[in-house]
């Protein structure tokens, strides 16, 4: 089992399509909200394009999640419950948001994404206890 995060980049925000892929078949698929593209910089950025294997974990702030593990230059990756990457309260500091559709639920201009913890349920009922995520664009 594989999940294949393709994204797009603005200078506000990365949006992104993850699938859920097991024997060639999409089992499952989200959209994904990340913080922009500034250079895989600690809390402001989006991390890098490339391949990770995740983990489903405990997080002590953020509840039941994957961790990505071994991100260049970075620690603490995961993808979590959340709603906001731009605008005066993001839910991140360079995790990956996973919901079911894009929209702009407090109206502040910016896209944010819906039924994050719905989401999250089914990536945890979908996805292995590890498993490789491939990110590109």
């Amino acid at each position: 089992m594989i999940a294949i995060l393709s994204r797009t980049y603005t200078p506000f925000f990365t949006k992104g399509i993850l699938l859920v892929i097991d024997d060639a078949h999409v089992i499952f698929h989200c959209v994904t909200l990340e913080l922009p593209d500034n250079g895989n910089q600690k809390n402001v950025s989006c991390i890098l394009e490339g391949r990770y294997w995740c983990e489903k974990i405990i997080s002590p702030t953020k509840g039941k999640c994957f961790l990505l593990k071994k991100v260049p230059g970075r620690s603490a990756i995961e993808i979590h419950v959340g709603n906001y990457a731009a605008g005066l309260k993001p839910d991140t500091q360079g995790c990956i948001l996973p919901g079911k559709r894009f929209d702009d639920i407090n109206e502040d201009g910016y896209i944010d994404v819906q039924s994050s913890g719905d989401t999250m349920k089914s990536l945890l009922s979908f996805l292995p206890n590890k498993f490789e995520i491939l990110i590109t664009s």
